[in-house]
């Protein structure tokens, strides 16, 4: 059965070739604005690590990467990424960059364990992005004032594309909201955390949801983190309520990474205190890596959100499930 849903009366307005042209407009725009906002120099990026640096990411702690051996060096294993959280960090180290100054990077990476359905593939591109910050900057109050400049690339790109597209309305709030994963379940007890996330985005159009990873009162998570990048008491997820398909739309996920003392403490409580010695986790806990802000913004996500498509598939290449490119074509919609 398919796990996709095409929302009744649904019709794409550009076709493949003017959608590969306006792809190309919405990401030449946007990640210009954001390079603005945060002041982010563009890098270039591995597409595989080794193991044994600890520079490939856990993402949730239990998703598979995808390894192959290296022939010329005796079948040496190194494994596709699942993001760049880890290897931004050391990179600004090791590049000099100093506090108020970041990069950004195209990111590619196969995430094999996925479940795929209108907003996720197993093909993952994201712009990643990493600015250094002094100590005295981790606290929410800053993670605010980033949190809003992104929500301005992304509010500018959005009256940007409506200029150039007559079909395309402007929806997004002038300003996001924010809330807490607890205040979230205290005011959303009976309703699962996807659930929470639906009717909050629907409430506000635009909200940055805060302090992902840890236990909540319940017991329960709002949702996995890995334990080595994000402090999980200073990080979020920028989501926008998208009525093409009704849903709420994870557009970044973001925070202030660990400085030492949340490291230890997030090793503990995830029970991989072994990671410690890893390069890069140990390289945190000796201080000799930058204080960081980062995040991922999904390059298929916002052109799906700002071209007003009804499944990523139309504006990403990727490999869809049978039954769901039979779903898709028998209500006119071409996935690539």
């Amino acid at each position: 059965m398919s796990s996709i849903q095409i929302p009744e009366g649904y019709k794409s307005a550009l076709g493949l070739k003017d959608t590969q042209i306006a792809i190309k407009k919405v990401k030449d725009f946007f990640q210009n604005q954001l390079a603005a906002e945060l002041n982010l120099q563009r890098v270039t990026a591995p597409l595989f690590v080794e193991p044994s640096s600890g520079l490939n990411d856990n993402l949730n702690g239990t998703e598979r990467p995808v390894a192959f051996g290296i022939k010329e060096q005796n079948d040496h294993e190194v494994e596709i990424v699942h993001s760049l959280a880890k290897w931004k960090r050391y990179a600004l180290g090791r590049y000099g960059f100093a506090p108020g100054q970041g990069l950004y990077t195209d990111m590619n990476a196969i995430r094999r364990d996925e479940d795929t359905d209108n907003i996720h593939s197993i093909y993952v591109d994201q712009w990643d992005w990493e600015r250094v910050i002094e100590k005295s900057d981790r606290n929410a109050e800053f993670l605010h004032k980033i949190v809003k400049n992104v929500y301005e690339a992304l509010h500018v790109t959005e009256k940007y594309v409506a200029n150039k597209y007559d079909y395309v309305k402007c929806f997004l709030p002038d300003d996001i909201s924010f809330v807490t994963t607890q205040e979230l379940e205290d005011r959303y007890p009976d309703c699962t955390p996807k659930e929470r996330e639906y009717k909050i985005a629907r409430l506000h159009g635009a909200v940055f949801i805060e302090q992902i990873g840890d236990q909540l009162k319940s017991g329960d998570r709002h949702d996995g983190r890995a334990p080595d990048y994000d402090d999980w008491s200073l990080n979020g997820d920028i989501i926008v309520y998208y009525p093409v398909d009704d849903i709420a739309l994870e557009l970044s996920s973001m925070g202030i990474r660990v400085d030492e003392e949340a490291l230890r403490s997030q090793l503990l409580k995830a029970g991989c205190p072994e990671r410690a010695e890893l390069p890069f986790q140990k390289a945190i806990l000796e201080k000799k890596l930058p204080y960081t802000i980062g995040g991922g913004i999904g390059q298929s996500r916002i052109c799906m959100f700002f071209l007003r498509k009804c499944h990523i598939g139309e504006v990403q290449v990727s490999i869809w499930p049978q039954e769901d490119l039979k779903a898709a074509a028998d209500r006119g919609v071409v996935l690539l």
